[in-house]
């Protein structure tokens, strides 16, 4: 049930007389994030979040540790004892959890119906008792809010003290919502019961709904296709969303996970593939390979291109094939190079030494090869180079996906180099590869005069290939746009930073 408020008098009206109203284009509609817009009220997640990612394990384990007391005190106390907590110490300027981390919990937690009734606002501001930083970008970013106000922290010296400013009164950001004569008529606000409804922005409201927290049990989480703007990259180590109960499970897990990702690792290191395959099996590893029908004569220098989903890829190729293959990467870290069971050769992004280096390996036997360059997590394939599709007889295109229910085994902002184990320390980490039919450049490109847009095309078929085969959506997008947007730089590594990307 939803209560309309106005002139400080109740009044009850049903939700749907909210979602019927036909002129809300016309409305300003100012809404609480918490207690409006998302399902769940609880903001421990998000602090989570912030604490484990920017701030290191030790930091999460305080933060759970402290939690029972912030449940104790009063909401806006214990909201400053967890910002104490998770922004302490860290430096403002390399701080991307908002960017990068947030917005895809944050969108799991929409629900589908305010939001339905909030995109249609003429002109829509979100109000948040977190921190601004926290959640401008997915706000602004992601739901086309115009505008955001939270909370803002207090800097020094560049890093954050752990302490929020007071309140900044509605006097003081006028400009927010009025249409220019300072007639606030045209204004509704939406909040939820537990929110103070004496908050300066919903004090100009003509009108307020309150959301009862009966009423956003039975909400359905928003749809990803009905996301203003697709969510194509997201970092973090954490794929599950840490409430306080999987937090503790998380963290009790952490040292069995450690020691069965050294099994693992060993196991596929020592073992030959008809060994090793089944016991990996049998540690929670779960494998599913389909393939066509091999053809009688198997030419010498095939190419498997395959989208890219973990460091991992190459290696789950070659236990579907069961046997070694050469894995050409972009970038990979010492580490991961160390404990690696088959051959890997780095890449340098300069295409004509690469191809040299790609052509010489073939001679020599089959390699595996990602052509897009760097992973992605979601179900969208970046640009395929289109070096791959001009130096070899056949093409071997390898669609393949991979689960995982607690770790992440890739990065953008952290170490690499322990990319491997996070994957590994998941209880049960599936991977599934799908052998494609094989494609021949000279035939695929065969009505395409020009040699240049001949590898384009080659390349392009290929990635829509997979992109079938795995009903992934097919962008242009590449390994440069993934880094400005979670790291902030290109990507480039090594020192060859001149050479042409590939």
């Amino acid at each position: 049930m939803i209560t309309y408020f106005a002139t400080r008098q109740f009044k009850y009206q049903r939700y749907h007389s909210l979602l019927r109203r036909s002129d809300l284009n016309d409305h300003t509609l100012i809404f609480d994030l918490e207690g409006a817009l998302l399902k769940s009220s609880s903001v421990f997640p998000f602090f989570m979040l912030v604490a484990f990612e920017a701030g290191g394990l030790l930091r999460a384990i305080v933060l759970l540790l402290v939690y029972p007391f912030v449940c104790l005190v009063g909401d806006e106390t214990g909201l400053k004892i967890m910002v104490m907590i998770c922004f302490f110490g860290i430096k403002e300027e390399s701080f991307r959890v908002g960017r990068t981390v947030l917005p895809k919990f944050l969108l799991e937690d929409v629900g589908s119906e305010m939001y339905e009734v909030v995109k249609r606002g003429g002109k829509k501001v979100g109000l948040s008792k977190l921190p601004r930083v926290m959640v401008e970008s997915f706000l602004k970013e992601y739901l086309e809010i115009n505008f955001v106000v939270g909370r803002e922290l207090k800097v020094f010296n560049g890093f954050y003290v752990g302490l929020m400013e007071e309140r900044k009164t509605m006097h003081a950001n006028l400009e927010l919502v009025p249409d220019g004569k300072r007639n606030y008529s045209h204004i509704i606000g939406i909040s939820g019961f537990r929110q103070d409804l004496d908050d300066d922005y919903f004090s100009l409201c003509k009108e307020v709904y309150m959301v009862a927290e009966a009423e956003k049990k039975n909400w359905k989480i928003l749809a990803r296709d009905k996301y203003p703007k697709p969510l194509i990259f997201h970092d973090g180590r954490l794929a599950l969303k840490p409430t306080p109960l999987m937090t503790l499970a998380m963290l009790m897990w952490l040292p069995c996970g450690f020691i069965l990702a050294l099994i693992r690792i060993t196991t596929a290191f020592s073992l030959p593939y008809n060994i090793s395959t089944p016991l990996l099996e049998f540690t929670g590893l779960h494998l599913t390979t389909s393939r066509p029908k091999e053809d009688k004569l198997l030419l010498k220098g095939r190419l498997y291109a395959c989208n890219h989903r973990t460091l991992l890829d190459p290696l789950y190729v070659s236990f579907t094939l069961s046997r070694d293959l050469v894995a050409v990467t972009y970038s990979l870290s010492r580490m991961s190079e160390i404990i690696s069971p088959i051959k890997t050769v780095r890449l340098t992004r300069n295409r004509g030494q690469d191809a040299k280096t790609i052509k010489r390996l073939l001679k020599h036997g089959d390699l595996v090869v990602c052509p897009e360059g760097t992973t992605c997590r979601e179900p969208y394939l970046l640009r395929f180079s289109p070096l791959f599709s001009e130096l070899c007889v056949e093409i071997i295109p390898v669609a393949i996906d991979c689960h995982v229910t607690m770790f992440h085994g890739t990065t953008a902002g952290g170490l690499k180099c322990l990319d491997p184990f996070f994957f590994l320390m998941n209880p049960t980490p599936s991977y599934s590869v799908q052998l494609l039919e094989k494609v021949s450049p000279s035939i695929t490109a065969s009505n395409v005069i020009n040699d240049d847009y001949a590898r384009f095309e080659v390349a392009n078929h290929v990635q829509t290939h997979i992109g079938k085969a795995l009903g992934f959506e097919c962008t242009q997008l590449n390994r440069k746009d993934k880094y400005l947007i979670l790291a902030g730089n290109e990507g480039i590594v090594s020192t060859t930073k001149s050479g042409r990307s590939i």
